[in-house]
């Protein structure tokens, strides 16, 4: 080796001399560096968008258009006085639709085409609301029936004909229900992927599956049983629970299998910050803007709440459409990671022996080879 005149080595080759920008860029992008770095502005715009969208949506919740039954003469100059005033009140949201009688619109309320009955009658009105339909609307009906059945000098009789059950008086036990299954089911998923990444396919749904109904079981005994908040047709909001569970958590396999380590950004987007916001759970649609009104109902987080709302408070009128969503999303799933399984992370590899090779020492050769090419 050569050696300068103090007696040292001099440097020499590739490791001496200086790396190029691009090597150096090269070095960084292959170094975990740069996906901490981008997933440290990623987080932080998560944080913002999250708190954004449920401000948005929450904070300030305008009618856009409430369906009301109208019972009784509509023409006289009482009615045409109130319903004037609600509609200035409510900035033209109310949407009165005419009901041949008390009954019929009773029955209105429990297929959830209207959230309140107004009967007017020559010298006063009835205003019925339906807490279970809607607690915001409700609320919102009530706060302003009174003031302007004073102002244009007519008594208004304000009742309440579908209330909430006295565990949940703000009827968000069912959001935060849902939420729950949401939440947890691409939790787990995520869990599954990291903890037991080597599943196969069919196991990795098996136990996405199995997740999802012991969990729901949790949350369905939990809210019922132990703390009495709401009583549950338990069965039916039990499979509801799990249906959406096991949805949450193959969108999250879907999106791994598309975009690897990044699935978590549309898994996030689309159940937690557009999903959840208009679910209607917290707000009811006719409250949020009129556009994500209509999205949510599209999406698991507000299929969910749908089916268990209608499951709780309207037994006798439940719809197929929230199943047929949330089926929808799990089945799209599972189709396209089944078709592109190969693309997900997870899974055992099973590698061929050698050719020639000793049969008893394959599984050795195989786990040899494995870690040399694991450790350059």
């Amino acid at each position: 080796m050569d050696a300068d005149h103090e007696g040292h080595p001099r440097s020499g080759g590739a490791h001496g001399r200086h790396r190029t920008l691009g090597e150096r860029w090269s070095a960084f992008t292959a170094s975990p560096f740069l996906p901490a770095i981008v997933l440290t502005f990623i987080l932080a715009a998560a944080a913002g968008l999250f708190a954004g969208s449920y401000t948005y949506n929450m904070a300030n919740p305008t009618p856009h258009r409430i369906p009301a039954a109208a019972v009784g003469p509509t023409g006289t100059a009482n009615a045409t006085a109130f319903v004037k005033g609600m509609e200035k009140a409510l900035n033209g949201s109310l949407e009165l639709r005419r009901f041949p009688s008390d009954a019929a619109a009773r029955r209105g309320v429990e297929e959830q085409e209207v959230f309140a009955i107004l009967t007017f009658h020559t010298d006063r009105v009835d205003f019925a609301v339906a807490g279970a339909a809607g607690a915001s609307v409700a609320q919102l009906l009530t706060e302003t029936a009174l003031p302007v059945a004073e102002a244009v000098g007519i008594p208004v009789r304000i009742s309440d004909v579908k209330p909430l059950q006295k565990g949940d008086p703000r009827g968000l036990a069912l959001f935060y229900v849902s939420l729950a299954a949401v939440i947890v089911g691409l939790v787990g998923a995520i869990q599954l992927n990291v903890q037991a990444s080597e599943l196969n396919p069919g196991e990795r749904i098996a136990f996405t599956l199995a997740y999802s109904l012991l969990g729901a079981f949790a949350i369905a005994s939990v809210v019922d049983w132990w703390l009495g908040a709401l009583r549950l047709p338990f069965v039916e909001s039990w499979l509801i629970l799990a249906l959406t569970m096991f949805t949450s958590g193959m969108v999250f396999t879907m999106f791994n299998t598309l975009m690897g380590r990044w699935a978590m950004l549309p898994t996030w987007g689309l159940l937690v910050l557009l999903g959840n916001p208009s679910s209607g759970g917290a707000v009811s649609w006719p409250l949020l803007p009129s556009v994500l009104g209509h999205i949510g109902r599209w999406l698991p987080p507000g299929a969910s709440i749908n089916a268990n709302h209608t499951a709780v408070y309207f037994g006798g009128a439940q719809h197929v459409f929230p199943f047929a969503v949330l089926a929808g999303w799990a089945f799209v799933s599972i189709a396209v990671f089944w078709i592109w399984r190969r693309r997900h992370p997870g899974g055992r590899e099973h590698t061929p022996a050698h050719a020639g090779a000793d049969p008893g020492s394959g599984a050795g050769s195989g786990a040899g080879s494995g870690a040399g090419a694991g450790a350059m």
